[in-house]
C-alpha cells in the first residue's frame, strides 16, 4: 500500500488541530496565577462538560426529546449513578453502566 504525500499532510494537519487547542491553555495557564475564583469556576468545566454529554445519549433519540424510547437507557444510568457516587471510580462506574444497560436490553 502506497501512502501520498498529500495523506502525509493531512495526517499531520490533523494532528496540529487536535494537538494545539489541548496544549495551547495548558502552556498558557500554566504561567499565569490564577484567581481564586477561576480556579472554582474551572473546577466546575469537567462535570458540566460529562453532564452534557450525558443528558444527549439519555434523552434525545434524533435530536428530539424522547424519554420513552430511552427509558432502558435512564434505568441503566441508575446503577451506573449510584457506583460513581459512592466509589468514585471511573472503571466501576463503566462497568456498572454497561453491565446494567445489557442486563436491561436482555431481560426487558
Amino acid at each position: 500500500m502506497e501512502v501520498s504525500e498529500l495523506v502525509l499532510w493531512i495526517i499531520a494537519g490533523s494532528a496540529a488541530v487536535t494537538w494545539i487547542p489541548r496544549v495551547l491553555p495548558l502552556l498558557v495557564l500554566s504561567r499565569m496565577k490564577l484567581p481564586e475564583w477561576g480556579i472554582r469556576w474551572l473546577q466546575h468545566v469537567p462535570v458540566a462538560v460529562m453532564a452534557a454529554l450525558l443528558a444527549q445519549e439519555l434523552l434525545l433519540t434524533d435530536g428530539r426529546l424522547s424519554v420513552a424510547d430511552n427509558a432502558y437507557k435512564l434505568l441503566a444510568a441508575l446503577p451506573a449513578l449510584a457506583v460513581a457516587v459512592y466509589t468514585r471510580s471511573l472503571f466501576g462506574t463503566v462497568i456498572a453502566g454497561v453491565l446494567s444497560l445489557a442486563a436491561f436490553r436482555l431481560f426487558f
